[in-house]
């Protein structure tokens, strides 16, 4: 690490429509993000763009004609595809860093007010709430051996709440997320109420996923645990290193033919058997955390990194290196995929279009405020936290938030996108939500 201070989404979309899926055809936004497509597509006009009051890490969710997306506001939106007009807002008591998802017109997420929250997806009217023991960004006194060492320190790279998975069996529905207060809660998707709970002792911000009758999750204690989805007892864990910088699973997994994908901070991709958790393979990335989620397409894992700035296809059985293409700064958002076209943003504020074919075909659509400050902030177009800290002291965590805080005028993206009726949607910390109209295929 070149910083004292290193380089997290995600975070999950479950979509269940009664009619048209069944516990065994669940739709995973995050962990199946591929879209219909067939050549390379990048951006051509901007459709619309909606303007929140705080940053979105988010990301957004379309179902029937409504686009679904929290914000550091404090709102959970409900927007009109087509138009980009607002149908309805909902109000919390603190930041919406949760994505959502969507059962029987039932749209849940989590807010920092320490609720986890089931609306009308029509109307925006409350159903339930749950209340967990608080939501909050991970902490430590001392961080990382920061100064002043009696201060308790947000992680300010802990970016995402546990976004609700949800699962279906012929008795019951159960919508199951992740608490900072270390459990992972199961309540019943209609009323809200318990059914059971996995305490871990320390935060749960990844998004848990669901694979027949188990659900896979880490958490900040570097663990990543396999439960049975019905009763919460444990089928077996893994761990991660433990080590000051370099410990916790923020990432969400992905899982296909048989096996668990996931990154952490120790820093490796892991490749885990699912019904044993026993390792695959692990792919180093070279002192980079890898939080965001990965995507397996045609034998190829796609996953961003943090410092290499890179986004990785590997060797879906052997986790081999097939190539990289480098962003100009973090790449914590997870990928899409429609046909060749693999999109995905960057904490500098770039949006890329990769052409999964020549591998070196992109483009790139920055945000109004990267245009407006890379110039004064950037180092040769590149994200560079010591260029930024104009030679601070870094072992102090104020001059930390500081740098942090020029970042965000970036408007970095950390919004994972969806794409839906030729239109691609995705937050930015610059407060914005974005719809791009997709060229036509080539």
């Amino acid at each position: 690490m070149k910083r004292i201070v290193t380089s997290i989404l995600l975070y999950f979309f479950l979509i269940f429509t009664s009619n048209a899926f069944s516990q065994n055809k669940t739709f995973n936004a995050f962990t199946n993000r591929i879209f219909d497509g067939k050549g390379y597509q990048p951006l051509a006009d901007l459709k619309w763009k909606f303007k929140t009051e705080g940053k979105i890490f988010s990301s957004p969710i379309v179902q029937n004609g409504i686009v679904y997306i929290g914000s550091e506001d404090g709102y959970f939106y409900a927007i009109d595809e087509k138009s980009g007009n607002l149908k309805w807002k909902f109000k919390t008591n603190g930041a919406v860093h949760s994505s959502a998802s969507i059962y029987n017109d039932i749209v849940y997420f989590g807010s920092f007010d320490g609720h986890y929250y089931a609306v009308n997806a029509k109307t925006g009217k409350e159903i339930w709430r749950f209340k967990t023991k608080g939501e909050y960004w991970y902490s430590e006194v001392g961080m990382w051996g920061m100064k002043p060492s009696d201060l308790l320190m947000a992680d300010l790279w802990d970016f995402y709440l546990s976004t609700p998975v949800v699962y279906l069996d012929p008795k019951t529905a159960l919508v199951i997320f992740g608490s900072s207060d270390g459990n992972l809660y199961a309540v019943d998707a209609k009323k809200g109420a318990l059914k059971w709970s996995f305490p871990i002792k320390v935060a749960i911000h990844s998004t848990p996923i669901l694979e027949k009758s188990t659900v896979y999750f880490g958490g900040w204690d570097g663990n990543f645990y396999a439960l049975d989805c019905k009763t919460g007892k444990e089928k077996w864990k893994f761990s991660t290193e433990i080590k000051t910088g370099f410990t916790g699973i923020q990432a969400s997994a992905a899982i296909s033919d048989g096996i668990v994908y996931f990154g952490a901070r120790d820093p490796y991709l892991f490749a885990l058997d699912s019904k044993t958790g026993k390792v695959i393979w692990k792919y180093n990335a070279e002192n980079s955390w890898i939080l965001s989620t990965a995507v397996i397409k045609d034998n190829t894992v796609y996953v961003g990194t943090s410092d290499t700035y890179a986004l990785l296809a590997l060797d879906a059985k052997t986790g081999e290196e097939k190539y990289r293409f480098k962003g100009n700064g973090y790449i914590y958002s997870s990928p899409a995929i429609a046909g060749n076209t693999a999109y995905f943003g960057d904490f500098s504020g770039n949006f890329f279009s990769l052409n999964l074919l020549s591998k070196k075909e992109f483009q790139v659509t920055p945000t109004e405020n990267r245009n407006k400050y890379a110039k004064t902030i950037l180092n040769n177009d590149l994200l560079d936290f010591s260029h930024a800290a104009k030679a601070t002291d870094l072992s102090i965590y104020a001059e930390n938030q500081r740098v942090m805080n020029e970042f965000y005028k970036l408007g970095p993206i950390l919004s994972s996108p969806f794409i839906s009726n030729n239109v691609i949607f995705y937050g930015s910390a610059d407060g914005y939500l974005y719809a791009y109209n997709l060229k036509k295929e080539k």
